[in-house]
């Protein structure tokens, strides 16, 4: 009564495929039930190897039909012969199959080697590419610390050649405070102000928010509708049932309250007012753009004259600020005659500050010329080490890894040796069982054949027997016949003459000279009959057994 359905097919979620129950009539061996052993994923759908084997049991089947017979003494040896060669034909057949696994495992390990070479060789190029990165990030923060330290010295040059006599200037307060860059707004820490020490005269300080009466004075100032929050329980729509859903009644309800709303909303909707019919106005097209103006091209002569005038202007205006600064130099004559003789008076000073300056030069290059070698140096040793350290490390890992592989191949050679002892043992051990099964065969076939011997040997004392006692039996009856004519008349004659007590002692030596005789020969042949009946039974059951 109930049914599922899924995403999935049928083929996905099977795992083998359905083989059906079957029955087997009797005297009847068919061919499908010699591949019950294979199985989906183990031999099915079938394959190469799966047909050859399938063809190799038809041969051998063709083969065991071709075999002659074992109660054919004289085709044993044939049997024998045959056997042995099948037997050496299967044995270069497995020998042909454990070269080919042997090869394909040769080709896996080939292709093992392959791809942990190639694995190591990319292995080897990232750690170089990661050397290679490590050493070029190094370099490039050298190259911006040398940078940094060029610019910090060129900054440290241009501020004392905007004072090369080392004069104090007074500060400017307004100019100061007009350079928002200057040490007003953002002071240097190392003239020894630090902007942060003193953040917490920035924080906020509220007396509401940091002391109890504060907290308790702003929540008495606040309305009840802050603090004393009421909410309504909303209703709910729908009306659910214990699992969650919807009732069907319910359903309907909304239903029926949609419809009816949409009704109401249908008949009070107002009709809109249709609007008049407009009448056919004029569309006033825009007034037309005017024509680009195209400018004419002047001619060579009129572009000459223009440059002319150009040039007469420049030469003018140079020769009017020419003349104002003449004229600022006339004004201001006294005041150059006295500057040049403080400067003449100061020209020693001068020459020993640049004596000292190019002294200073002199070392400076001296020192720097002196890093430059020490950097050389210490780079070709840097160069030197890290090619050393780094043969050395290639041949260490390159060791490792010749190692590790040697171990590897040691371990993969000791598994292949393990398995080749184990499937000699199987081998030796499936060859023991036939020749042990050969030997059983043999041994029941002498048997057998003894046993066939015996059943005829005494076959034969049967008949002899059976001959001689018939011919014996013959031979007393006349015998008998005659003696009892003659004993006859002789017990005439004797009953007539004898007593009571001698027709008992006739009568005991009859019964022991012919009854007990007779009875001991019938146990006897009964005795003789059991032991050969064993006998006759189990070569009966060794006959049926090789014929089935």
């Amino acid at each position: 009564t109930l049914g599922t359905q899924t995403d999935y097919r049928d083929g996905e979620a099977q795992t083998d495929p359905y083989s059906p129950e079957y029955i087997v009539p009797s005297g009847s061996v068919p061919e499908l039930l010699t591949l019950a052993t294979l199985t989906w994923g183990r031999g099915l759908p079938a394959g190469l190897a799966e047909v050859e084997m399938i063809e190799r049991a038809r041969e051998k089947r063709a083969w065991e039909a071709t075999l002659p017979a074992l109660d054919n003494a004289s085709q044993i040896a044939k049997r024998r012969k045959m056997m042995d060669d099948m037997e050496r034909k299967e044995w270069a057949f497995r020998e042909q199959e454990i070269e080919k696994l042997q090869e394909v495992q040769l080709e896996v390990l080939k292709k093992l080697l392959q791809r942990r070479e190639k694995n190591q060789n990319e292995l080897d190029a990232k750690r170089l590419d990661d050397h290679w990165q490590n050493h070029q990030k190094a370099k490039e923060e050298k190259i911006k610390k040398i940078q940094r330290d060029c610019a910090l010295m060129l900054r440290k040059l241009i501020a004392k050649r905007h004072n090369m006599m080392g004069k104090l200037e007074r500060g400017d307060i307004i100019k100061e405070y007009t350079d928002f860059a200057s040490q007003t707004y953002a002071p240097l820490s190392r003239i020894g102000y630090f902007p942060d020490n003193h953040s917490e005269r920035y924080v906020v300080k509220n007396l509401y928010l940091n002391t109890f009466a504060g907290l308790c004075e702003l929540e008495a100032s606040l309305p009840d509708s802050v603090t004393q929050v009421k909410v309504k329980a909303s209703t709910p729509k729908y009306t659910n049932t214990k699992t969650g859903s919807i009732k069907r009644s319910a359903r309907l309800e909304v239903e029926l309250a949609q419809v009816h709303q949409a009704l109401l909303e249908k008949k009070n909707k107002v009709k809109e007012t249709k609007k008049p019919l407009r009448f056919l106005e004029k569309v006033e097209k825009p007034v037309p753009r005017p024509l680009t103006p195209i400018l004419e091209k002047p001619s060579i002569e009129e572009e000459e004259t223009e440059l002319a005038v150009i040039c007469l202007q420049k030469l003018l205006r140079g020769r009017a600020i020419q003349n104002m600064m003449f004229e600022g130099k006339e004004k201001r004559l006294e005041l150059i005659r006295e500057l040049r003789t403080t400067h003449a008076l100061q020209e020693d000073g001068q020459l020993l500050l640049k004596a000292e300056e190019q002294r200073t030069l002199v070392l400076q290059q001296q020192h720097d010329l002196q890093m430059h070698k020490l950097s050389l140096v210490e780079s070709h040793l840097a160069r030197e080490e890290g090619r050393v350290l780094a043969n050395l490390f290639d041949f260490l890992s390159k060791e490792l890894v010749r190692l590790q592989e040697e171990r590897k191949i040691h371990a993969y050679v000791m598994l292949a040796e393990r398995q080749r002892r184990m499937r000699e043992a199987e081998e030796s051990g499936r060859r023991q069982v036939e020749e042990r099964r050969r030997q059983e065969e043999d041994e029941i076939f002498k048997q057998a054949r003894e046993v066939v011997g015996l059943s005829v040997d005494s076959y034969l004392e049967d008949v002899i027997l059976s001959s001689v006692e018939d011919t014996a039996e013959e031979q007393a009856r006349e015998e008998i016949q005659r003696m009892a004519v003659e004993i006859n008349d002789i017990a005439y004659e004797m009953e007539s003459r004898r007593t009571r007590l001698q027709s008992e002692e006739i009568v005991a030596e009859l019964v022991y000279d012919f009854l007990i005789p007779e009875a001991e020969k019938m146990s006897i042949r009964e005795k003789v009959r059991q032991s050969q009946r064993k006998h006759i039974y189990a070569a009966h059951q060794i006959l049926h057994r090789d014929v089935e």
